[in-house]
């Protein structure tokens, strides 16, 4: 495992790139993105005070079938990372992290497919630590804020490195996983409706209870809403 630190740089998930050739597993680390990158085109804050890192993984005869173990075992390490620092994480569907209701992490996953398996994989993993996060309304929280402590970013990384690089199961993934049972608001392209989430299936899918109806969803925006109606998340 090839570990390289950056002081500053556009992204971690595209400097990585430059080490596909190479077929050795690879994490690139920064103290700050310029360019920082979400999910959907979106920017992810990158400013001094958070651990911004990029894991390339290589595999043999992984299916692309299963590709979702790559997103589990992302949130996973990030969740495991948080609670070693005293948070109380749980995992929104599908890999966002949250402290209470407030993000607390970035996931970004590219995966490079070759026939019928995957033959590597990017993943993209923001903390926030004690960044400071006031430009963003309140949608986000960081160690700092939900443990009053200011914990060193090296410490966090090393943690973050450590529980990327050990094994999880599905369970480990579920054991995160709160929401099951409560009415979630379901945004599915254009239409918005209210269902129970009854199981996240082994492959990712969602599977929820539309008044008496199954559904199962792949790629849907969900909210998750208690059934008196306040937010979870």
């Amino acid at each position: 495992m090839k570990i390289k630190h950056l002081k500053e740089v556009d992204s971690t998930n595209l400097y990585i790139k430059r080490y596909l050739d190479t077929g050795r597993d690879t994490i690139v680390t920064a103290d700050i993105q310029t360019g920082g990158m979400g999910t959907k085109g979106r920017s992810f804050s990158s400013q001094k005070g958070g651990v911004y890192l990029t894991a390339l993984t290589f595999y043999r005869d992984f299916p692309a079938s299963e590709a979702f173990r790559v997103m589990a075992h992302a949130a996973v390490a990030v969740c495991r990372t948080v609670e070693k620092f005293g948070a109380e994480p749980q995992i929104k569907w599908a890999n966002d992290v949250y402290i209470g209701r407030r993000k607390i992490t970035g996931i970004l996953i590219e995966n490079i497919f070759e026939g019928g398996n995957i033959r590597a994989s990017i993943v993209g993993i923001g903390v926030n630590v004690y960044n400071d996060l006031s430009a963003l309304n309140g949608l986000a929280t960081s160690l700092l804020k939900e443990t009053g402590k200011k914990f060193s970013l090296r410490r966090v990384r090393k943690e973050l490195i450590k529980n990327l690089q050990k094994g999880d199961t599905f369970s480990d993934y579920l054991s995160y996983v709160h929401f099951l049972g409560t009415t979630v608001r379901v945004t599915e392209g254009e239409r918005e409706y209210l269902a129970i989430a009854e199981e996240i299936l082994p492959d990712g899918r969602l599977q929820v209870n539309e008044g008496g109806k199954t559904r199962i969803l792949s790629a849907a925006e969900i909210s998750l809403k208690l059934e008196e109606g306040d937010e979870v998340l």
